[in-house]
């Protein structure tokens, strides 16, 4: 009797651990095409909207395949430069909103370009888990030789996920 009293508790005890976080991690499928909005800033130290195809790694790191600035200037090339990032993403079990931080750096000429902001979305499981109708919004800011000198130029964002991959 007194097996089968521990045995209920150790169940009970697992099921109520099981309902007190209804959050997963869900990386891969999050990526796809991604378009930005920027807003802010001052001459060649604006205007930095971009397109750009990624794939979120399991350990939440962005593994690009494109990038490129929608307007060309002499802060960066056209392509971008050196792209790296994160996005650590979890999914609401209940109600399959996905959130999460994301972080995005672009380096060339001498300058870098950094973006810091939230994602938000929701998980559609057609495909496995994958992330849909992604957006995510936050602030930018830029440094380096196209910073006129005494300010720091910064500005929002709106990124949004144009297409998946499958």
């Amino acid at each position: 009797m007194k097996e089968v009293a521990i045995l209920l508790l150790l169940t009970l005890g697992l099921l109520l651990n099981g309902c007190g976080s209804n959050q997963t991690d869900t990386q891969q499928a999050a990526g796809g095409v991604w378009q930005s909005q920027m807003l802010g800033g001052d001459g060649s130290a604006s205007g930095f909207s971009f397109s750009t195809q990624f794939v979120v790694e399991a350990n939440g790191a962005l593994d690009f395949s494109s990038f490129q600035f929608l307007t060309s200037g002499g802060c960066f090339p056209v392509n971008g430069g050196t792209v790296g990032g994160s996005m650590i993403l979890t999914v609401n079990t209940t109600n399959y909103e996905v959130t999460g931080p994301l972080s995005l750096a672009v380096t060339a000429n001498g300058n870098t370009l950094t973006l810091s902001g939230n994602v938000t979305g929701t998980e559609n499981g057609i495909y496995g888990t994958q992330l849909t109708g992604g957006s995510a919004t936050g602030t930018w800011t830029l440094s380096g030789s196209c910073v006129p000198s005494g300010s720091t130029p910064t500005g929002s964002f709106t990124m949004t996920q144009s297409a998946t991959t499958t």
